[in-house]
């Protein structure tokens, strides 16, 4: 294997989802697909130069189990050159951030957030 292609995301609120993966988080849309037979929406997005996410909508699916964690995909991390910066505009756009923190084995700085369906999402300084 070379790569991760990308990551799949489901939403409970497509247009909720679509505005803040795009809007709020700036990432450009490659592609929006909607598949009737499914009455389902899949949004390729562009994060970074390579990275993908695919975000998805279906009816009514499950809530994800956050806390206590459960096994399985923990959360999504995001690299940014400027935590402070990027911290500040977050905040600038509404979002609730915690404190930035120190990670003891690298030496790098981070902090999470969170979508609109809950799921964990981190700023990891370059």
């Amino acid at each position: 294997m070379k790569r991760i292609h990308h990551t799949a995301v489901i939403c409970s609120d497509y247009k909720t989802s679509k505005h803040f993966y795009v809007d709020v988080l700036g990432f450009s849309v490659i592609k929006e697909t909607y598949r009737q037979e499914r009455d389902s929406y899949k949004l390729d997005l562009r994060v970074g130069a390579e990275d993908q996410i695919e975000l998805f909508s279906f009816p009514n699916p499950p809530r994800r189990v956050s806390n206590p964690e459960a096994c399985g995909l923990r959360h999504l991390a995001f690299e940014v050159d400027d935590i402070e910066q990027k911290f500040a505009e977050l905040k600038s756009k509404g979002l609730t951030l915690e404190d930035i923190r120190l990670d003891e084995i690298t030496g790098k700085r981070f902090t999470f957030f969170r979508d609109p369906d809950d799921l964990p999402l981190e700023i990891y300084e370059q």
